[in-house]
């Protein structure tokens, strides 16, 4: 009797096993072709972003411009590393507006695009307030205190205009990319959910994080090359062929121009990526827009929209500076009054 009962559980367990397996194969293929498809999606969002992807490249590229050579990899570093929190905070904040808060996604790429546009209008109003080039004088010493405190002397010379601490000044440099980065991600996120918002939330969460991961590795692999393309070109010049010798130099005398390429770029890039957000929540805009391109040829069609872009970016961008500003004049002139 208790040899025919252990002969039932034995069977039962057997068939239990079976099951487990049957159940496991099942999961198995299932588990196969959900990562297939978070594949072919994180593709298909990765494509969706790459113009943006091309901004990021540039803005961030432009931003570690100016940095001492050896601190140039550090901070490129430290810019990724504050992306991949800023991803940290987006990728969870995506998923729980989509869920509850869609109408919320616009409203914040917008005041995302007025920023840029805003940094975009400083910048540009920088360029008419920079002060003459130092003398031999104040280059060497210049060149004197970076060594002291282990910076550029480009940051050296823009402590001073403003009147902060040199290394604070490149922290803020740092900052100021982490900032921006974020806008930016914000964007590419907003993009790669929209790709996927038909789709399960594992789905949509699993190709956040994939496309998260790539651009963060994709963008700043690229400007770390960048930025050591110098040392790249004295690499090759110490080659015993007179060819290689010759693309180092050629390396050298490139990478000032590129940097000079990049920060023009890079600046052109906050007004087209926080114009087109700007247009985007206004419908009115966007719906013209829309008619005029299909109604023009191709060029017209390519050119135009970014022409717009830059337009509704450089004005947006220009009156929140001048409220900026009016606010700092109005804030100034309380705490005067309140003084005296």
């Amino acid at each position: 009797m208790a040899g025919g009962g252990l002969l039932m559980l034995l069977d039962d367990i057997t068939a239990l096993l079976d099951d487990i397996a049957a159940m496991s194969k099942v999961a198995a293929s299932k588990s196969t072709a959900v990562a297939d498809d978070v594949a072919t999606m994180t593709k298909v969002a990765m494509g969706k972003t790459a113009g943006v992807l091309g901004d990021d490249l540039a803005l961030n590229a432009e931003q570690v411009t100016g940095v001492r050579a050896n601190r140039e990899l550090p901070v490129v570093w430290a810019v990724a590393k504050g992306s991949l929190k800023n991803k940290g905070f987006l990728v969870p904040a995506a998923m729980l507006i989509s869920a509850f808060a869609p109408w919320l996604i616009t409203p914040l790429l917008m005041v995302g695009g007025a920023f840029l546009c805003f940094e975009g209008v400083e910048k540009i109003l920088d360029l008419f307030h920079k002060h003459a080039k130092p003398d031999a004088q104040e280059a060497t010493a210049a060149v004197q205190e970076a060594n002291r405190v282990g910076v550029a002397p480009s940051s050296v010379l823009g402590a001073k205009a403003k009147a902060v601490d040199p290394i604070a000044y490149e922290k803020t440099k740092v900052s100021g990319a982490i900032r921006t980065d974020f806008i930016l991600s914000a964007e590419i996120m907003a993009i790669a959910l929209g790709t996927v918002s038909d789709k399960p939330l594992l789905e949509q969460f699993l190709v956040l994080v994939a496309v998260a991961l790539a651009i963060t590795v994709f963008v700043y692999g690229i400007v770390a090359c960048i930025v050591r393309m110098d040392d790249v070109g004295e690499w090759l010049k110490a080659k015993s062929s007179s060819a290689a010798r010759a693309l180092g130099r050629g390396l050298i005398a490139s990478t000032p121009w590129l940097m000079r390429l990049l920060s023009i770029v890079g600046t052109a890039a906050m007004f087209l990526v926080g114009g087109s957000l700007l247009v985007h929540g206004m419908p009115f805009i966007e719906h013209w827009l829309h008619g005029i391109v299909a109604a023009s040829n191709a060029v017209v069609a390519f050119v135009l929209p970014h022409l717009v872009h830059v337009a509704v970016g450089a004005l947006i961008g220009a009156v929140v500076v001048a409220a900026v500003h009016i606010w700092g004049m109005v804030k100034d002139g309380g705490k005067k009054t309140a003084h005296s």
